[in-house]
């Protein structure tokens, strides 16, 4: 029996694969030397693939536009990137260079799209769709663009108060939005979502609010399911109810256009994943194709707010295992260079997984390990693949002259969000290195680092040392 790290991928996946593959022994992602990086800026170290972004981006609108055609839909399809995921300036630029609309979440969002618009990468045609809780702050920012110029600012109504700031700070004619609040998972603490109105008051707040007031006019209806688009009973049923809640709106909202139905598009993250993106986005088209026809009224526009699905496949953080711990029988531990709590705060959070690979010692034999990162957190760990509840590495000696080098990929959304991006780390370990990487026009690789590691007097001068 074979017992090389190379022999278990094989034998266990289809590899190589998209993103993945094997220079000797060494791995590289989307044609890129992951040991030339190492060698030149050191771990640990995040890195973003920027053509991946452009990459899905075209993917899931190739794939909407096609079942629209296929299926004789009437209406269009519209991409929104969901500015949460990643705020990165290099981020949003490879975004908007693929023509897609952008959708937001709070007051500092907005300060974002003038920024946009100062240095030319948007401009006062772009719709700018406004989600999330509404401060005052927020509206009197969301009110400022529509005062100088932009034409299709859509504030998605949360609760049906938040229509009293818009009356308060917005001057001139605006389209805005409803979002619907949806039932969660059985499995979840609470039955409805916090995000939202509830669904037997939208009409009501439509005929009462909206209706008969000059300054609105009601163009989009907004859906998301929080565990995002697959192919489940739940999915699918409550898909259903937001259709006919905005076939109900519908027959009496004539301005009403399109219906949003979020993010929430799954991305990779093991290599044996498997979702059928054409078959599922062709479903969800026909859905409201067919309900639509039912009801008698017009096919509507499809908004999605793709975010994780459009910048987590661009990212991988890489790390050097420091040394090993054999603590009992059965638990051998990797240490690497860094916290995994503070760099990929989402393994810990709730419990994500990534696709987890070494970089190097392919054709060493594999073992059964836990990954832990410096800090003395006792959750400062990883030891479960999402297929299977463990972790197989290469074994290495300590006394090797090459350490091992191993990567979490497809860790481009939130992370550096919900860790804190230059901020205070846990244990005081410091932020990692970040390097981006594209193509030039010939389509050569071409690296460069955007920023360093964490100093200790970056740290204390915010501590106040």
């Amino acid at each position: 029996m074979n017992n090389q790290y190379f022999d278990l991928i094989d034998q266990s996946y289809y590899f190589p694969q998209d993103g993945f593959d094997l220079d000797g022994e060494e791995l590289t992602f989307h044609g890129i030397s992951l040991k030339y990086l190492i060698e030149k800026y050191g771990t640990p170290l995040k890195l973003t693939y920027l053509p991946k972004i452009s990459m899905q981006i075209k993917r899931a609108r190739n794939h909407f536009n096609r079942a629209i055609k296929s299926l004789g839909y009437g209406g269009k399809y519209h991409y929104c990137y969901c500015t949460k995921s990643n705020h990165f300036s290099y981020i949003l630029d490879e975004v908007l260079n693929n023509d897609v609309h952008l959708e937001t979440s709070s007051s500092f969002d907005i300060d974002i799209i003038n920024n946009l618009y100062q240095r030319k990468k948007i401009s006062k045609k772009k719709i700018i769709v406004n989600n999330g809780y509404k401060t005052e702050e927020y509206v009197e920012k969301i009110a400022q663009l529509i005062k100088i110029g932009f034409k299709n600012i859509i504030p998605v109504c949360d609760n049906i108060k938040e229509l009293e700031l818009y009356e308060k700070y917005i001057e001139g004619p605006c389209k805005i939005g409803i979002r619907v609040a949806t039932e969660e998972e059985p499995k979840f603490e609470f039955y409805t979502s916090r995000l939202g109105i509830r669904k037997s008051e939208v009409l009501s707040f439509y005929q009462d609010k909206i209706a008969n007031n000059d300054k609105f006019q009601l163009k989009m209806l907004h859906f998301f399911v929080d565990t995002g688009i697959k192919d489940s009973i739940y999915y699918w049923g409550e898909l259903k109810k937001a259709v006919k809640t905005y076939c109900e709106l519908k027959k009496i909202c004539k301005d009403l256009k399109a219906i949003n139905i979020g993010g929430g598009m799954p991305i990779r993250n093991s290599l044996g994943f498997e979702f059928d993106y054409k078959g599922m986005i062709k479903e969800i088209v026909s859905l409201i194709q067919q309900a639509c026809e039912e009801e008698g009224i017009p096919d509507p526009d499809i908004f999605t707010e793709f975010g994780k699905y459009t910048v987590g496949e661009s990212g991988a953080t890489i790390f050097s295992v420091l040394g090993q711990k054999q603590q009992n029988d059965s638990e051998l531990w990797y240490i690497v260079d860094n916290s995994l709590m503070n760099t990929i705060p989402d393994s810990w959070g709730i419990f994500e997984r990534f696709i987890l690979l070494p970089i190097n010692k392919w054709k060493h034999e594999y073992t059964r390990v836990n990954i832990g990162g410096l800090t003395c957190d006792n959750s400062d760990y990883y030891n479960s693949e999402v297929h299977e509840n463990q972790v197989m590495l290469p074994r290495f000696s300590n006394e090797d002259e090459e350490p091992l080098y191993i990567g979490f990929f497809h860790t481009g959304a939130y992370q550096d969000a919900l860790s804190g991006f230059g901020g205070i780390k846990h244990c005081l370990i410091p932020g990692p290195k970040q390097v981006i990487v594209t193509r030039n026009s010939k389509g050569n690789i071409v690296d460069r680092l955007y920023r360093e590691e964490q100093t200790a007097a970056d740290m204390l001068k915010i501590l106040g040392y």
